[in-house]
């Protein structure tokens, strides 16, 4: 087989920037989300946060762990029409969402 030659500039896929190991946890979780859908959500034991358009769902989890003294069960993202990332947290049953959410003063 023939090798391909490029001609001109090099093309390179993108990749989201790297996110250091010594993880800086404030800056993957910005902050919590609050509207009427996460409201009752919150019956459902879930919790949303902007975060880091960067961030995986692996690094949200271990960020919201951390910072806020809770276990994760799952995560699912959301990118919003306006860029930003939503990330829809759902606590373990030993942990209730409406009760971070008045800790974080959303409620």
């Amino acid at each position: 087989m023939a090798e391909k030659k490029t001609v001109g500039k090099k093309t390179e896929k993108r990749k989201a920037p790297a996110i250091k190991t010594s993880r800086n946890y404030s800056k993957i979780v910005l902050y919590p989300s609050m509207t009427e859908k996460i409201v009752r959500a919150g019956e459902q034991n879930k919790i949303a946060f902007i975060v880091s358009r960067a961030s995986n769902k692996k690094i949200i989890k271990e960020a919201v762990e951390n910072l806020y003294a809770v276990k994760v069960a799952s995560v699912k993202t959301q990118i919003l029409p306006d860029g930003r990332k939503r990330a829809y947290v759902r606590l373990t049953s030993e942990h209730n969402a409406t009760e971070l959410a008045t800790k974080l003063g959303m409620l």
